[in-house]
């Protein structure tokens, strides 16, 4: 009876540790799945879901002036005026995304690569880091944070926007 107890007693603490596994991956999908719908967006061109991931309090440091962006609405402003210079279409990838949660907070980087072309005809090319943290509530993940940047030549000052390794 003895041996019945503690083989059931490894049992549930064997399922109560496969279930708090599974939290933080279950957590990791749905930031995927986040990203995944930013991504479709982007390609789209679909203003209203590119921001869809963002918090109402955003606050965004772009890689493009002016440093940084406080709120949905100003980050939104950034974003229309970018796809406002895209004529055709835009050419998005998201890679080496990694994403680490713990309880209600999370992060995730990813390399950014953009090609377009703009309405004078001039193609431009762009990769960047990106790194997001993200909150979760009311059983959502949303951006509350994203920083966006290129390396920099600190002798030039010039920023590499091919951000090759």
């Amino acid at each position: 009876m003895q041996n019945a107890i503690m083989i059931g007693a490894a049992c549930g603490l064997a399922l109560a540790a496969s279930a708090a596994q599974a939290a933080p991956a279950s957590d990791a999908v749905q930031i995927r799945a986040l990203e995944a719908r930013y991504v479709a967006a982007v390609r789209a061109k679909n203003l209203d879901g590119i921001m869809r991931g963002y918090a109402p309090g955003v606050r965004v440091f772009d890689v493009a002036p002016p440093r940084e962006y406080d709120g949905i609405d100003a980050y939104k402003a950034d974003w229309g005026g970018f796809l406002a210079g895209v004529a055709g279409p835009l050419t998005f990838n998201l890679s080496d995304l990694n994403i680490e949660t713990g309880g209600g907070l999370a992060y995730a980087t990813s390399i950014q690569s953009w090609n377009w072309t703009d309405p004078n005809g001039v193609s431009h090319s762009l990769t960047t880091r990106v790194t997001d943290v993200y909150r979760k509530g009311g059983g959502a993940w949303e951006i509350v944070h994203e920083h966006v940047s290129v390396p920099v030549d600190l002798v030039s000052g010039q920023g590499d926007l091919a951000s090759a390794k």
